[in-house]
């Protein structure tokens, strides 16, 4: 009778101590969240990789994948947009709420066949002093080495650790789509 009791009352007592004792840690997401209404995107003045005036509010309704990088877009760089590319295509038929931007922070000309292995990324220049004046960073890393996340509001709300792990961000992104009912 002992032992039937103690089987009955072992999940109420277990989930007391683990309440109230071993406390469960509450994030459960992967990327650095980010306060949307300090981080909105302001007017960057960026341009298409042909001079035309593009901003990153024409994006709006739209999640968006940003990293930052100049042209020449050494490995890791290559990493994060080969990442970004495999990362909107595992969210299967959510895919098409997604945007991948690339911010090039120089004038030099991109390599066509870099152009052409990430198609569909758009492709903006911009100035970096715009962008250290927007993105928050820690000691120690600058703005290029994270994959940023702007929500369909058009404000800055997730940054990814340097050298990501493209599983963890898998996971993330599928939670924001599944609890977002915009973009």
């Amino acid at each position: 009778m002992l032992a039937v009791l103690a089987v009955c009352a072992s999940p109420l007592i277990i989930s007391y101590l683990t309440y109230y004792v071993i406390k469960p840690e509450g994030r459960t997401n992967y990327g650095d969240l980010i306060d949307p209404r300090a981080y909105p995107i302001p007017d960057l003045g960026t341009t298409s990789l042909d001079r035309k005036p593009a901003s990153l509010n024409d994006f709006k309704g739209k999640w968006v994948m940003m990293q930052i990088s100049d042209a020449s877009c050494v490995d890791a760089c290559r990493k994060r947009l080969h990442d970004m590319r495999q990362l909107r295509l595992a969210q299967g038929k959510e895919m098409e709420r997604i945007e991948r931007v690339w911010l090039v922070t120089d004038d030099k000309p991109l390599e066509t066949m870099l152009m052409r292995e990430y198609d569909g990324t758009h492709m903006l220049r911009v100035k970096p002093e715009a962008l250290t004046k927007w993105l928050p960073v820690d000691n120690g890393t600058t703005p290029a080495d994270h994959i940023y996340m702007i929500d369909p509001l058009g404000n800055l709300m997730m940054r990814f650790p340097k050298d990501a792990d493209p599983n963890k961000i898998k996971k993330d992104l599928a939670k924001l789509l599944k609890a977002s009912r915009i973009g």
